[in-house]
């Protein structure tokens, strides 16, 4: 298995020297206490809680699994005991309301940890993660009643929390559901129905679990609009907080996954379970999205993670690995032949690697301090343009974070040659683990339809310009510095040409609504590539002036610039053929009929 090692000199260059943190923190009202030296101290802290505690356990989830006996589940090995030090650390409640338990810190901060936790061990740190969805949603649309009821236990962490959507005969079409509820004399609801796919549905870490689950009134009317939310525990909760007598809701059994084996993914049947309505009736998915856009935001660090873990993993084999000699002669004339890290084709594959992991961290950050922002900002205007960016940016980092963190993964396999196929090397699992991230929380093809869809072509293209704004005002600033040409360049061009072709794409819809379908995921891919761009150009912005200045950490700086020119030059010339297959139409999609295929 891969040794890993928390990034932070990258996590820091991120969230200090490009994105400035520390400013943006000092700027917002009711987070100020997130300083320089706390934050270094909660970052250590967090990083060697991954290395020492969750990473050995990666594989022991790998191996082992979670196991179904009468209806409970047991996590694996060691599972258990490192939740219960995850929860002592206080990890649960970093970034939540002082009053109700928690640090009070930044959310931006909390995602930062999610991530050292998640590439430590991704099965695990899904059990303690989708609590934070369940908390975000409670405490945006629960009643007084229900925050002190579950959300000061979730944040303590003693509660975990769940998602409950999927059903088996609907997927992402939630207005499919069947599931029912039931209103009791006593203003509680009798929930009724099975839910599939139900990460952390069940385990033995916590003292109850927290599902929220969307489900139907009996006078609902058809489709999403006859949806409501629902909080329903594990244990019923007695008027003194205490937990009572086993609710009606239990695990059926759990998945045979291709990977992530140490996270449980249940088989939840609800036979009459006491649950409680969430927000207004029939306005259930309107409030579940709270929860969903932060589990997509979780799902982006997915990508991240399996792609970090990934080029930690080849580049320590790279550099070890003896095979041939380097075309222009040996580099290691002593050893019977070089490491292969000299050759061009696995510097390819590192590069990749490391352009879509750092870059994955650019964007994630990024995003996260939007969060920040819509959350704490003292001023309307910046809170509503925070929320238009993140409204835009979501579906691109879920969608595009998870689709380069899986060529990423297979790229680290590559590097290994057939060793990467054997599960020693832990290579293999890092590939099926992160399989899973392109399909949960909506495909990357619904992603692709909410951005091009909802976002840019229903806002006639108002989101998308808040963003080629920032671009082109960042290309405007740093194109009088010759050393930057190459980036500002093609970055400007881009830009220009990803409106131009979202004008193209509208006025073909405008005939032929299929043609929103044929382009999206293109659409979403070409954006991708034209965002980590930003993000790469002011990177090498940053490590230009910084080796200009002079500094100890030359060889970081000048890596940051090489990595920009190889993404400029080998990874955003992909959207050369990504606007070609964008407009080519839906007509060479849909001339056949279903039968014929």
């Amino acid at each position: 298995m891969p040794e890993y090692k928390a990034p932070l000199r990258d996590i820091r260059f991120v969230s200090h020297e490009l994105l400035e943190m520390d400013r943006h923190y000092a700027q917002l009202p009711g987070v100020e206490e997130a300083t320089p030296d706390l934050v270094d101290a909660i970052l250590e802290e967090g990083a060697r809680f991954a290395e020492k505690e969750l990473a050995p356990l990666n594989r022991v989830g790998d191996t082992e699994g979670c196991r179904w006996e009468e209806g409970a589940v047991k996590t694996p090995a060691g599972f258990k005991e490192a939740y219960a030090a995850y929860v002592e650390g206080g990890w649960p409640s970093l970034a939540h309301e002082p009053e109700l338990g928690g640090q009070g810190l930044p959310e931006s901060l909390g995602i930062i940890i999610n991530e050292l936790v998640g590439t430590a061990n991704w099965a695990w740190s899904m059990y303690p993660g989708l609590s934070h969805g369940a908390m975000n949603t409670l405490e945006a649309h629960g009643s007084e009643e229900q925050k002190q009821t579950y959300l000061s236990k979730l944040i303590e962490g003693s509660w975990t929390g769940t998602m409950c959507l999927t059903e088996a005969h609907c997927g992402t079409d939630l207005g499919l559901l069947r599931t029912r509820a039931e209103p009791a004399e006593d203003g509680s609801y009798r929930i009724t129905g099975t839910k599939i796919f139900i990460s952390a549905g069940d385990h033995d870490m916590a003292e109850n679990i927290v599902h929220i689950v969307l489900a139907r009134l009996p006078d609902a009317p058809a489709g999403t609009k006859g949806i409501s939310l629902f909080v329903v525990p594990k244990f019923n909760v007695q008027a003194d907080g205490s937990l009572g007598e086993r609710n009606g809701v239990s695990c059926g059994s759990i998945e045979h996954k291709m990977g992530i084996h140490g996270n449980a993914t249940c088989v939840m049947n609800f036979d009459g379970a006491r649950g409680f309505l969430i927000g207004p009736p029939n306005k259930g998915l309107n409030c579940m999205f709270t929860f969903m856009n932060t589990a997509r935001i979780g799902t982006a660090l997915q990508g991240l993670a399996h792609a970090e873990l990934s080029y930690q993993g080849s580049l320590a084999y790279a550099r070890e690995r003896l095979q041939m000699r380097s075309l222009n002669g040996p580099k290691a004339p002593e050893q019977p032949a070089d490491p292969i890290i000299v050759h061009p084709d696995v510097r390819r594959m590192l590069f990749t690697q490391k352009a879509f992991a750092e870059g994955g961290r650019m964007l994630a950050y990024f995003a996260a301090q939007q969060v920040d922002k819509a959350k704490h900002a003292a001023d309307s205007d910046a809170r509503e343009e925070a929320e238009q960016l993140l409204a835009l940016l979501t579906p691109i980092a879920k969608a595009f974070m998870t689709e380069t963190g899986f060529e990423a993964a297979n790229l680290g396999l590559q590097v290994f040659g057939g060793h990467g196929y054997i599960s020693e090397w832990g290579m293999e699992q890092n590939v099926r683990d992160s399989r899973i991230a392109m399909l949960y929380e909506g495909t990357t093809g619904i992603q692709a339809l909410d951005l091009l869809g909802r976002k840019v072509l229903m806002t006639q293209g108002e989101t998308l310009k808040r963003f080629t704004k920032i671009v082109h005002k960042f290309c405007q600033q740093a194109g009088e510095d010759p050393a930057l040409q190459p980036f500002v360049e093609p970055l400007a061009a881009v830009n220009k040409e990803w409106g131009e072709l979202t004008m193209k794409i509208g006025m073909a819809a405008m005939k032929d609504r299929d043609e929103v379908g044929a382009a999206s995921v293109d659409y979403l891919m070409y954006s991708g590539y034209v965002v980590l761009a930003y993000f790469w150009a002011r990177s090498a912005e940053v490590a230009l002036r910084k080796l200009a200045e002079g500094t100890d950490e030359e060889a970081f700086y000048r890596a940051k610039v090489a990595t920009a020119t190889f993404y400029f030059k080998r990874l955003l010339p992909r959207t050369r053929a990504l606007a070609v297959t964008m407009t080519a139409g839906a007509d060479n999609l849909m001339q056949l009929e279903a039968e014929a295929f």
